[in-house]
């Protein structure tokens, strides 16, 4: 049962913990106040609700240090996390107790860190912030989150930009045999970076016309400035990819070119990285060059701007939503994913789609 103390000029709450020993839950100016206190104190803990204020007095650096070490999630998650706590989070609010970041602290923040960024890297930044004080809410360190529900203003992002086959074509045609083997098999997979250059010869299973994309080796991930090879993103990534005849085909042609266990690797069998593929391939292949001997196809536009537009394509031909979903390695919410299963004939057809594309735009046109 809680009681109150004459302490100095004001008034104490104390209260018996769980194993025994006395701890002070607050102080007042007044007896009255106190005891109010008090009565709130011995409710709580007889619903046991109550929280130990001296367990929120740890600083978040702390707490942070013990959520990471028992926080399981691959390296690349790993790595970021750490970079935002280390040039974000941390020089705001490291150095303060749980029980004393307030809500207009963080808002206040929020806008500090929006300033000069992207929303989205904003929305990744606060999202870390909020699960290490969801956790100690968990772990009844503090009351509540202080982060709950806080969303960074958004800032206008235009349309990501979307290729027809002929544009893929084209940019394919800018580019060396191996390179642009890549970006094919992108544009007609809807594959991640990570999945296409992490692809290893056995999960290229091209009697079966399939990729299989492997649950403990799917994705080469670059963390820290080393390449190694890993995890996809998500459960939902590790997946068989059918695929059209005529990549099957380009595919058999590819891996006869070298003997290298991954299938798409530089001249010098080295694995791709994605800034040092970008700056020597990609950009030339679709901004064109600036002595005009490299006509532009789509300035501006991004490596994952393929998976995009492999999604695009699906839409137009109809595809069912859970058809797509399961092709690019996404789980669809809620009943909607437990409920749609995708059968071979929708598979069939939907690669079927991607054929005719192809044949379409590969053929040469009839002399006039």
């Amino acid at each position: 049962m809680a009681w109150v103390e004459k302490r100095g000029d004001g008034y104490r709450v104390r209260y018996r913990r769980p194993d025994g020993r006395v701890g002070t839950d607050s102080t007042h100016a007044s007896k009255k106040a106190a005891q109010t206190r008090a009565t709130a104190v011995d409710a709580e803990q007889q619903q046991d609700t109550y929280i130990d204020p001296s367990s929120g007095k740890i600083t978040l650096r702390e707490w942070a240090d013990m959520w990471l070490k028992i926080h399981r999630v691959s390296a690349t998650t790993t790595a970021k996390y750490n970079s935002y706590l280390k040039n974000h989070i941390l020089p705001a609010f490291g150095d303060t107790s749980l029980n004393a970041i307030t809500r207009m602290r963080v808002k206040s923040w929020v806008n500090e860190v929006g300033e000069g960024r992207a929303s989205s890297t904003v929305v990744d930044i606060l999202a870390l912030f909020s699960m290490l004080m969801g956790e100690a809410v968990e772990e009844r360190r503090i009351s509540a989150n202080p982060c709950r529900r806080l969303r960074p203003s958004a800032d206008h992002r235009p349309e990501r930009p979307w290729a027809t086959p002929a544009q893929v074509l084209a940019i394919a045609n800018h580019l060396k045999p191996a390179e642009a083997h890549l970006v094919i098999t992108a544009a007609y997979t809807g594959m991640r970076w990570g999945e296409l250059v992490g692809l290893q010869r056995h999960n290229c299973k091209l009697d079966d016309a399939l990729i299989y994309v492997d649950p403990d080796v799917g994705a080469l991930h670059e963390v820290s400035g080393k390449l190694e090879l890993g995890s996809p993103k998500t459960p939902a990534a590790v997946r068989p990819i059918l695929l059209p005849p005529f990549l099957v085909a380009r595919l058999r042609e590819h891996l006869e070119s070298h003997d290298n266990s991954h299938v798409f690797v530089g001249e010098d069998g080295g694995l791709y990285r994605r800034s040092n593929f970008s700056r020597r391939f990609w950009r030339p292949a679709t901004d064109g060059s600036p002595d005009g001997l490299v006509a532009p196809v789509i300035p501006g536009m991004h490596f994952h701007d393929l998976r995009h537009t492999h999604k695009t394509w699906m839409i137009e031909d109809s595809v069912p939503e859970a058809a797509q979903a399961k092709r690019l390695g996404h789980r669809l919410p809620g009943v909607r994913g437990i409920y749609s299963h995708v059968t071979p004939v929708v598979e069939q057809r939907l690669v079927d789609g991607l054929q005719k594309r192809w044949e379409s735009t590969a053929k040469p046109e009839p002399e006039r």
